[in-house]
């Protein structure tokens, strides 16, 4: 081939080449060339059981923050399904539905990001399922430590959610340890030298029972541990006996809304009557505990991860407002979160840019989140998916709800 003809050959391959480069990247439209063009958020949460209502409360938060984006993320367009963890049969979520959640997500080639689940044991069903799908999979609510951090209450943790060998969770609420050290460091200040302990047998109550323990040790805090019930059935006075046989300053019932909270806390304040009661978020939550007779309520102490909507950003008034325009009533905190979560991990697809589809982008961009304002405070999320917000509200027990006490700060 003729010189002239070789280079003129050479700079169209080059040309061709160069323009091959630009199709591969992006559509007309701005679009990734490769991968879906619709992306899909899906939830999982229990909208059957106790937790049904504030369940409902975050789903449509959720469809709150995909409203304001117009469902759309530049070229992308992003869509939602709310897949429910639990039956009318059952009273709350299930292993099965939060099993068979995880699958269709994972197996939806399109799936983007999971938020959920509500629940800390829930979670540790449906983590490793979206973690070796490369799923981003942000939970609003679950805090117990191993799924993020050594000093869980199994073996190989938080390894063992992780079988992609890659972080794939984060969560929007401080983790175990942190609300230990708030509740210990309440019932200090309330001058409470000597603690009775008492937890459920779940994975949260448990794991969070072994964060008090560690804290108490921390702060000075005598703990007798009385061990772990089912306080949902049965005869609760040799229990609570034990308890008050303790003469301790205190009583606190690790365990979740759905663990029989208001049997042991009543139980306990029959029989050893002007014990103070503590407790963590999620029997504030419990409605059953919010019925308890007005003496024992006056009695109690409850820790939340969220302080008054009045003391957090006017982002949060502004979506309070929304949410009561459009739904008639105003949100459980819980879907403060299950906002925060949306709206970060479409932040998220966003940053990722023209691998705003790709799942591990998605997932990189993440873990990158710093100096983040949102309803919740400004946060970051640290390498291993928690949140650096550290503040907890002390609250007393009214048949209206919360009201705050204390500001607790922690600062480790």
């Amino acid at each position: 081939m003729p010189r002239g003809l070789r280079a003129a050959s050479a700079c169209v391959l080059a040309v061709l080449a160069f323009a091959a480069v630009g199709c591969g990247g992006t559509t007309d439209d701005g679009a990734p060339a490769n991968g879906p063009r619709t992306l899909t958020i899906y939830s999982s949460l229990p909208l059957h059981g106790p937790d049904r209502e504030r369940s409902r409360d975050m789903v449509n938060a959720i469809k709150l923050a995909l409203q304001e984006s117009g469902g759309k993320i530049g070229a992308l367009s992003v869509t939602y399904v709310s897949l429910d963890s639990s039956t009318a049969e059952d009273d709350g979520w299930t292993r099965d539905k939060v099993l068979d959640n995880a699958r269709t997500a994972v197996r939806d080639l399109n799936a983007i990001a999971y938020i959920g689940d509500l629940d800390s044991a829930a979670t540790a069903l449906s983590l490793p399922l979206t973690n070796e799908a490369h799923v981003l999979q942000v939970s609003p609510s679950s805090t117990y430590d191993g799924l993020t951090r050594p000093g869980g209450r199994r073996p190989a943790e938080p390894e063992r959610f992780y079988p992609s060998g890659l972080r794939t969770f984060g969560r929007m609420v401080p983790a175990d340890h942190l609300q230990a050290s708030a509740l210990v460091g309440y019932m200090k200040a309330d001058g409470v030298r000597r603690l009775a302990l008492l937890a459920d047998r779940d994975l949260y109550g448990g794991g969070l029972a072994d964060q008090i323990e560690k804290a108490a040790a921390r702060q000075g805090v005598a703990v007798e541990d009385r061990g772990r019930i089912d306080a949902r059935t049965g005869d609760l006075s040799d229990n609570a006996a034990d308890v008050a046989k303790q003469h301790a300053d205190a009583f606190l019932f690790a365990g979740g809304d759905a663990a029989g909270a208001a049997r042991i806390y009543q139980a306990v304040a029959t029989a050893a009557p002007g014990l103070a009661l503590y407790g963590p978020d999620a029997v504030a939550d419990d409605p059953a505990v919010v019925q308890l007779p007005a003496a024992t309520l006056r009695r109690m102490r409850v820790t939340s991860p969220l302080l008054p909507l009045r003391m957090l950003p006017g982002a949060a008034r502004t979506f309070d407002a929304r949410f009561n325009t459009t739904f008639g009533r105003h949100p459980a905190p819980e879907a403060l979160e299950a906002y925060e979560a949306t709206l970060v991990v479409l932040a998220a697809i966003r940053n990722a840019g023209l691998k705003g589809n790709d799942r591990r982008a998605v997932t990189k961009a993440f873990f990158a989140t710093r100096d983040r304002p949102s309803v919740l405070g400004t946060y970051s999320i640290d390498r291993n998916g928690d949140t650096s917000l550290r503040t907890f509200a002390g609250n007393r027990l009214t048949r209206s709800g919360l009201m705050l006490d204390k500001v607790l700060k922690i600062r480790r």
